[in-house]
């Protein structure tokens, strides 16, 4: 696609996934290793952590083992490191890049170096001094590898921080801290400093490249590529460096000019979707229903190609206002003895078989409560398949109250099963003595996963489905008792083909988000994609249907939505009430997040958003609607 040159102020390529990105990356990062290497040089790398360079790391390390890459030559300098930090803990940035890497290659012991989150206070000044002075004797960073926070920040350079910064204790912004809820159990226990790199360092550095996969980096990334440099967005200091790039994939773009209005950067195709989405954005951008855009907001809007094509606003604005209508429907099983022409769902059969597919234990009814409770009360075969435990969203204190209630019950009650008592008092243990450096053994992520099945089971029984047509796969790729999770593998594909198989739905519905490539949610869908593929020639194929939900954050853009489904006021009453029978999920969850609001508040406010803005479309005004999209695999 052609740069947008009069928006973007930073080179910035977009890839059609986080796959392809990382691979660009890391064959620049083994070119450069490979020319360093021929000049008899050490090649001086500037690494960072969290999700998004880890298929980087892990393309390198294929590399290493497949085409004889060698880091033999490679010394490297990571960002930053929380503190204080073990290095054996398991927020350690040490670890991170032990697992990730580090092991993994032939690098050197004393070639890897990072920030000491074991230092007493008054020797944090000297050791950041030294550790930019070891760089420059080196001659600098050949290549900085960088990702962007939810504000902004570069390494954990705050906003704030000042295009001279040096490498130093920083104080965590408190959206940092939020985000590292989930890696540390709970905002109460996330480390308040950090040691970092400062920006001074990093633009010293001969070549910057910043990586960004997913929706929740979109906001920020048009800030740092489109806005003005500014320290309250640190990533804009980067349109300074003379060699330094943007690699993202296409949800971490969606907000750049080129991508969300893209006719106000060259001709475009002026098919359906493109003209949906340009008829949608200049209604709210104007501020008035579909059927009053006159002419004049057209062309004073940058669509007057779109209005030339059809000589008039009221046939554009009729056809659009046709396509927003058609998407509304209160029968997403598709409704009997209809006309079903300009419906979203099919009439028949008329009572189809539904799979949903739920990657945690509660994404069905925070999801697409409303719906799920609609399929069932219309007569549907509603199956719920809940892909994974999410035994780590379970605080220890409440598998520490289900542990003591059993071992207490076996107790009064003499209850004959040995075993189950064994499990329930070396959990309870263990919990009582948990470091922060320890992930949950097996007993403890059996009890939490048995907490968060229970919870499922009774939002099933609520909506009325019946116990067999509730599944739990407890997918492999989970199971690590950590946020960091396996790699989507065979096993992971197969459970969930071999459930399709045996349900062979007319329905399935998924989860669409695309936040984070990382993700829980990402992954289950990456299995239910290569499932479905694997089975498109099977014959029921022929009749499924798969549609995709958000999860409790995002919405799909108005413009995406095939089918939406209105809510009554009793309707978003009824969803409320079956998500609070996920109790555990409640109140204190350490994955919300920088969203303080409970799940429920969140899945309201976000289904009369969606509801609101077909109002503001000129639409019929409901009190909440849930949205899908249709994925034509």
């Amino acid at each position: 696609m052609e740069q947008a040159i009069s928006y973007e102020r930073i080179p910035t390529n977009i890839y059609a996934d986080s796959d392809a990105a990382s691979r660009a990356i890391a064959h620049e990062i083994a070119g450069i290793i490979r020319k360093r290497a021929s000049e008899e040089k050490p090649a001086v790398l500037g690494l960072a952590t969290g999700s998004s360079p880890k298929k980087v790391y892990s393309e390198l390390i294929r590399m290493h083992r497949e085409e004889g890459l060698s880091f033999q030559n490679v010394v490297t300098y990571n960002l930053d490191e929380y503190y204080p930090m073990e290095p054996d803990a398991v927020q350690s940035y040490v670890r991170f890049m032990r697992e990730q890497l580090f092991d993994h290659v032939d690098i050197p012991a004393g070639n890897w170096h990072l920030p000491d989150g074991t230092l007493p206070l008054d020797k944090l000044a000297e050791f950041c001094k030294d550790y930019e002075t070891q760089i420059e004797r080196y001659g600098g960073l050949d290549f900085q590898l960088l990702g962007i926070g939810r504000n902004g920040h570069i390494g954990f350079n705050e906003p704030g921080s000042l295009v001279n910064s040096r490498t130093r204790l920083m104080t965590l912004d408190l959206t940092t801290q939020i985000d590292a809820t989930g890696d540390f159990g709970g905002l109460a226990k996330v480390s308040k400093k950090a040691i970092t790199m400062g920006v001074q360092k990093i633009m010293e550095a001969k070549r910057v490249v910043l990586c960004a996969w997913g929706e929740h980096k979109a906001a920020n990334v048009a800030r740092a590529v489109e806005g003005s440099v500014t320290s309250d967005v640190p990533a804009s200091y980067l349109q300074l460096h003379e060699n330094a790039s943007f690699i993202i994939d296409t949800s971490a773009a969606a907000q750049l000019t080129r991508m969300r209005t893209p006719w106000m950067v060259d001709a475009v195709t002026w098919d359906r979707p493109m003209i949906k989405k340009a008829v949608t954005y200049l209604a709210l951008t104007v501020k008035k229903p579909v059927l009053k855009l006159t002419s004049s907001d057209y062309n004073e809007n940058g669509l007057s190609d779109l209005l030339a094509l059809y000589g008039q606003a009221y046939d554009i604005n009729i056809e659009v206002f046709n396509y927003l209508q058609h998407t509304i429907t209160g029968w997403p099983g598709g409704k009997p003895n209809a006309d079903d022409s300009n419906r979203p769902e099919r009439a028949y059969p008329a009572k189809k078989k539904v799979v949903i597919f739920s990657p945690h234990p509660d994404d069905d009814i925070i999801s697409m409560g409303g719906t799920f409770q609609r399929l069932v009360d219309q007569g549907h075969e509603v199956h719920v398949v809940y892909q994974t435990s999410g035994n780590i969203a379970v605080a220890d204190d409440e598998a520490l109250r289900f542990a003591e209630f059993v071992v207490d019950f076996n107790e009064r009650f003499d209850a004959n099963n040995p075993k189950a008592n064994r499990i329930y008092k070396e959990a309870a243990k263990f919990l009582k003595a948990k470091k922060d450096s320890e992930i949950d053994t097996d007993e403890v992520r059996f009890i939490k996963g048995l907490i968060r099945r229970g919870e499922a089971k009774n939002t099933c029984r609520y909506v009325g489905i019946k116990k067999e047509n509730m599944h739990f796969l407890d997918m492999p790729f989970y199971e690590t008792g950590t946020i960091q999770k396996n790699p989507i593998g065979k096993e992971d594909v197969d459970v969930v083909m071999a459930k399709i198989e045996e349900l062979q739905p007319h329905q399935i519905y998924a989860a669409g988000d695309l936040a984070d490539p990382h993700g829980t949610h990402k992954v289950c869908l990456d299995a239910i994609m290569e499932a479905v593929q694997k089975l498109r020639h099977r014959e029921y194929m022929n009749n499924c249907w798969v549609w995709l939900y958000k999860g409790a954050w995002q919405e799909w853009e108005i413009d995406q939505i095939e089918m939406a489904v209105p809510m009554s006021p009793d309707q978003v009453l009824k969803k409320r009430y079956g998500i609070f029978k996920h109790q555990s999920q409640k109140d204190g969850v350490p994955f919300q997040g920088t969203d303080a609001r409970e799940f429920w508040q969140r899945a309201e406010d976000r289904n009369s958003n969606t509801a609101n803005l077909y109002n503001a479309l000129g639409l019929a005004e409901y009190q909440a609607m849930e949205a899908f999209v249709r994925w034509r695999f």
